[in-house]
């Protein structure tokens, strides 16, 4: 049976091109070329939900970019669906901003549609992985029951507080001796806790298009900054390495 992906385009040569690419690849791609028409098609729960959307940014009716930041608060399966900005917008503010509003991917035109179809098959494996990997979460009942006995315990001063207009965040009583590139990771995996960040999505959001880095960079960059946080008392696990995923913050420890 062929994989369902949504694709929200209002170019019909570019549509038909990535339409005809996924095809080929065993993807069954249903185009249509407004925001309206996305959000109505990803609310109808009497069809089976797509396995990951691509979004083109302006459209005639609004921004994919609007339309992504609505799935990420809409909360259930559509806040867990991967999404791939495809888009002619290239300056690194606009990626950045898309992925802070809930994208998984970023690709931008003009493309190659073989680099189309593997960030979409990797998408959906990642997606994958993550669900599997996920444990039971606790009910809204359940979770409210708890919150509302009278023995529950006052609310303790977060472990990191971010200062963004600072450009400083604080692990207990002490400011991070942070570099610029540690500063953006770590603002990064806070504004989003228990997000698995993969290494290409946090290089493209902190490093842009600095031809000299890699996913190495992420990793020495990513152990330089555990290193300062457990030296201001944050547990050693705050920061979680996913393997074959990525990097996330452990929500539980913050």
């Amino acid at each position: 049976m062929a994989t369902p992906l949504l694709l929200l385009e209002d170019d019909p040569a570019i549509a038909e091109t990535v339409v005809y690419a996924l095809g080929r690849e065993g993807f069954e791609v249903e185009h249509v070329m407004l925001v309206g028409e996305a959000e109505r098609r990803l609310r109808d729960t009497t069809l089976a939900p797509p396995a990951a959307v691509i979004l083109d940014v302006g459209l005639p009716d609004g921004s994919g970019l609007d339309l992504c930041r609505s799935l990420r608060q809409a909360g259930g399966a559509l806040a867990a669906l991967p999404v791939l900005m495809l888009t002619a917008r290239a300056e690194e503010i606009d990626r950045v901003l898309g992925l802070e509003l809930g994208a998984d991917d970023y690709l931008t035109k003009p493309f190659s549609p073989r680099e189309l179809c593997a960030r979409v098959r990797a998408l959906i494996r990642r997606s994958q992985l993550v669900a599997a990997a996920a444990p039971a979460t606790t009910s809204a009942a359940s979770l409210h029951g708890r919150l509302a006995e009278p023995s529950a315990p006052a609310p303790r001063e977060p472990l990191l507080v971010c200062d963004e207009a600072g450009q400083r965040i604080r692990c207990g009583d002490h400011w991070l001796p942070l570099t610029r590139r540690e500063l953006g990771l770590l603002t990064l995996l806070l504004r989003h806790p228990g997000r698995i960040w993969p290494r290409e999505a946090l290089l493209d959001a902190v490093w842009g298009q600095d031809a000299d880095s890699t996913d190495r960079t992420v990793d020495t960059h990513i152990k330089t900054l555990r290193g300062k946080l457990r030296d201001a008392g944050a547990p050693a696990d705050l920061i979680v390495t996913h393997r074959g995923l990525g990097y996330a913050i452990d929500p539980k420890l913050l």
